[in-house]
C-alpha cells in the first residue's frame, strides 16, 4: 500500500474512497460502528447507501481499510523518523511529537482506532495488529536508547502508557491545539524519562 501524506486524504485531493472513509470515521467516532449504517455514510458524502458498494464491498471493508491506513501511516512515520538517526533523545522527542500531532489532527481516527479493533474481520485485525506491533517496536528502540538501563518489557509498557496519554486527546480539548500539543509532549517525555 502506498504511503499517504496523511492517514486519509481529505479536501479537494481526496478521491471518493477517501471521502467515504473520512465521513465514516466521523460517524463511527460519534455513533459507534454498529450505530452507523451504509445509508448514513452515503448521505454524509452525498450518494445513496447502495452506491457505496461501488467503492467498498461492505461497512466492514471501510473499517478495515481505515484502520489499516492509520496503522500504515503511523508505522511509516515512525520508521522514517527512526531512519534519520541523531541523538537518542531527539528521536524519542520526534516520535512523541509525531504521535501528538496525529492525535490532535485526527481525533475521529484515534477514537475509531481505540474502539473498533474488535469489529474488524479476522484478517484485517491480524494485519492491523501486526502493523501496530511494528510501530510499538520503533518506540521501544527509541525509548531504550533514550532511557539507559530500561528493559525491553518496561520500554514496551512505557510506550503503551504514553500512547494512552496521547490518544486521550479526543476527550481533552480544554486548551488550544498548540498549547495542548506542547503540554502532551512535555508530559509524555517526562513520563518516559521517569521510567528509567
Amino acid at each position: 500500500m502506498p504511503a499517504n501524506p496523511t492517514p486519509l486524504v481529505t479536501g479537494e485531493k481526496a478521491n471518493r474512497r477517501e471521502q467515504i472513509m473520512t465521513a465514516a470515521a466521523e460517524l463511527f467516532a460519534h455513533h459507534g460502528f454498529h450505530g452507523v449504517g451504509i445509508d448514513d455514510i452515503g448521505a454524509a458524502v452525498g450518494i445513496s447507501g447502495p452506491a457505496l458498494y461501488r467503492h467498498f464491498r461492505s461497512k466492514d471493508a471501510i473499517l478495515g481499510e481505515m484502520l489499516n491506513s492509520i496503522s500504515h501511516y503511523l508505522l511509516d512515520g515512525g520508521t522514517r523518523r527512526a531512519a534519520v538517526g541523531g541523538p537518542s533523545g531527539e528521536l524519542l522527542a520526534a516520535l512523541v511529537r509525531f504521535h501528538v500531532d496525529f492525535a490532535l489532527d485526527h481525533p475521529a481516527l484515534i477514537t475509531v482506532q481505540e474502539r473498533n479493533l474488535a469489529n474488524l474481520t479476522d484478517s484485517d485485525r491480524k494485519q492491523v495488529r501486526a502493523l501496530q506491533r511494528q510501530y510499538v517496536e520503533v518506540w521501544v528502540g527509541a525509548i531504550r536508547d533514550a532511557v539507559p538501563g530500561l528493559e525491553e518489557r518496561q520500554a514496551r509498557s512505557a510506550a503503551h502508557a504514553v500512547f494512552g496519554l496521547i490518544n486521550s486527546t479526543p476527550y481533552n480539548r480544554h486548551l488550544g491545539d498548540g498549547e495542548l500539543a506542547d503540554l502532551l509532549c512535555r508530559l509524555a517525555l517526562g513520563a518516559l524519562s521517569a521510567a528509567g
